[in-house]
């Protein structure tokens, strides 16, 4: 690698310092004042003491993500509900659902959820799945299934076809799992999947191939019926990912939207991933993997046969699992039903397309894609004018936290029921157009910190390098040191 020559070693070397440097200044901006806690209490808190506790770490964060000024991350988060699952985690707090036979209430909530999911997806009576920790785990596991399968049916080394716009979790079980990854370029009109590039990397080894409905940069879905074609045509597994969109497209009709094909109902299609934690408002930690049979759903499970401990099986990647999500995640489905998603999904879906109208008024921006009509929950923008990370940064300091995407620059926001409250979208469109028409004073003046950041990350073409500031960021979170006072 180009970071190994002698004369750059020592250049990069330093630059990486300086870089943890800001990174660690960056994460713990918060912390100015206090200490990290390092060993237990020699004195036990009592319940007043620790609820003091929590109360000062509550008030470390800024940004107001209950008035809508955040971009995804946040879903669900009204008083009712939040009343309602905190009655539900202290009544199933300590629930494991391993222990089927101690906690069958869990068992019976987790099979239902699964049914409920499965069903709004028109899976038929043989559809089936597993309750997750996530959409990476649910994304994970099934690149596991398809893996095993394919090892099952003679391949030796399985590959997968996936959009370059497909979550990067994929990624990670291909890392994890050893499966090699033909990454497939989107249309760059469209963003969706290209189809001919997909049907040309198919090979013998391939075990799956990935469709998004919708996909995370643009919130785009992938011609999934078209997808579901080549599976049957090559008798390869396709794994839909609709972790961001999954309860929504499913009320999309309902609503009183168009819906493109994207669950079961498409020949080919074998499993789909759907987060319960976002658009479904149960709390983070929970998500649903079906598959189309349980032919396929086997090939997730684990089994331990001659452990001297007895028997062990686990369907997912985790042996003890919180049964206080699966009852969380069960008790609000049952407390919205189908009229509150409906209406969740109507409100906003209106409140996505009324952004991406207007965003696409505003001189200098343009949507991507360009239809506004295609948006669903995504809004993404750029800029042909400016550096679209300045934008970013400018309405930072306004209180907004949008996503910067690149290759090639974008900003998006993936809004929630939060932004359909009165009043949020009308406030970012006023500040988008400030900022822009503040920029465009002075459309090259310095450049912010997100700017600064991206702008560098696309001139090093040794990605490893940026793979160790990202690891330089996750060692800063988990870090309990207190920021030093010291120059670079």
């Amino acid at each position: 690698m180009a970071r190994n020559a002698p004369i750059l070693r020592e250049k990069i070397a330093k630059k990486m310092k300086e870089a943890r440097h800001d990174i660690e200044l960056s994460v713990k901006k918060f912390d100015k004042g206090s200490t990290y806690v390092e060993r237990l209490p020699a004195k036990p808190l009592n319940k007043k003491e620790v609820a003091e506790k929590l109360t000062s770490y509550s008030k470390m964060g800024q940004l107001q993500w209950k008035d809508g000024f955040v971009s995804g991350a946040v879903y669900g988060a009204t008083q009712e509900l939040g009343e309602l699952v905190t009655e539900v985690f202290s009544r199933h707090a300590f629930s494991n659902p391993l222990h089927a036979d101690v906690f069958p209430d869990i068992r019976k909530m987790e099979a239902e959820i699964v049914r409920m999911v499965c069903n709004m997806f028109h899976g038929d009576e043989a559809s089936c799945g597993t309750t997750t920790s996530g959409g990476t785990e649910s994304l994970m596991l099934a690149c596991k299934a398809y893996r095993d399968l394919a090892i099952d049916r003679g391949v030796r080394a399985p590959e997968m076809v996936i959009p370059v716009t497909a979550h990067c979790a994929f990624d990670k079980a291909a890392q994890y799992f050893t499966i090699k990854m033909r990454k497939i370029p989107i249309d760059p009109v469209t963003k969706q999947v290209n189809l001919r590039a997909m049907r040309r990397a198919i090979n013998k080894n391939t075990c799956m191939l990935i469709g998004s409905a919708p996909n995370y940069p643009y919130g785009v879905i992938d011609q999934i019926d078209k997808i579901g074609a080549l599976g049957v045509k090559y008798g390869i597994p396709v794994h839909v990912d609709s972790c961001l969109g999954g309860f929504l497209l499913p009320f999309l009709e309902e609503a009183g939207f168009k819906a493109p094909p994207f669950d079961f109902r498409v020949d080919g299609v074998t499993s789909i991933s759907c987060d319960t934690h976002k658009y479904g408002y149960a709390p983070k930690g929970s998500s649903v993997l079906m598959y189309r049979n349980k032919d396929y759903r086997r090939f997730q499970y684990f089994a331990a046969a001659d452990w001297p401990g007895g028997v062990y099986a686990s369907a997912t990647f985790a042996g003890s699992r919180p049964g206080s999500l699966i009852a969380a995640c069960w008790a609000t489905m049952m407390f919205l039903g189908q009229p509150g998603y409906v209406k969740a999904t109507r409100e906003i879906v209106n409140t996505a397309r009324k952004l991406a109208s207007e965003f696409s008024k505003i001189k200098h921006l343009r949507l991507v894609p360009e239809d506004p009509d295609v948006v669903i929950n995504v809004v993404t923008i750029a800029s042909d004018d400016f550096n679209i990370y300045r934008l970013s940064d400018t309405l930072n300091t306004k209180g907004w936290a949008l996503n910067p995407l690149q290759f090639p620059p974008c900003i998006h926001i993936c809004l929630t029921n939060l932004h359909a409250m009165k009043g949020v979208a009308e406030k970012l469109i006023q500040d988008v157009k400030t900022c822009v028409d503040d920029i465009m004073k002075s459309p090259n003046a310095a450049i912010g910190s997100t700017a600064a950041m991206y702008g560098a990350v696309a001139t090093i073409p040794d990605r490893s390098i940026i793979s160790d500031i990202a690891f330089a960021y996750l060692d800063a979170c988990l870090d309990s040191q207190p920021m030093k006072e010291e120059t670079k």
